[in-house]
């Protein structure tokens, strides 16, 4: 019965699994009121070019990662998720003129 065994990951899922455990780590780090874009998470766990990894990754966040707090390299919030915006604004984050948030300001690991 073929059907009936668990199929083990292949070496380069293992290595997914890890990268994903990495960023929801780095993730839940982020203060309120600060936030990352997807390239500096990337960039922090050593995988530079990783960001959409990482965008996919906080597209099926699990509760409790404030993928809230990750936004793109521009500022923009998350297409489809207008309740990430309200979540930012809660904690204090100050958004420009064009509907970005202003990164000069809430770059986590900026003064």
């Amino acid at each position: 019965m073929r059907g009936s065994r668990r199929r083990r990951p292949y070496a380069n899922e293992w290595h997914m699994i890890d990268f994903a455990l990495e960023v929801y780590k780095l993730v839940r780090s982020i203060p309120a009121g600060r936030v990352l874009t997807y390239g500096a998470i990337a960039t922090l766990l050593g995988r530079p070019g990783a960001s959409r990894q990482v965008g996919r990754l906080m597209a099926g966040a699990p509760p409790g990662a404030n993928a809230h707090r990750v936004v793109n390299a521009a500022g923009r919030t998350a297409p489809g998720w207008a309740e990430q915006r309200a979540l930012l604004a809660a904690e204090g984050v100050a958004f420009r003129g064009n509907g970005r948030v202003d990164l000069k300001r809430h770059m986590h690991g900026r003064q």
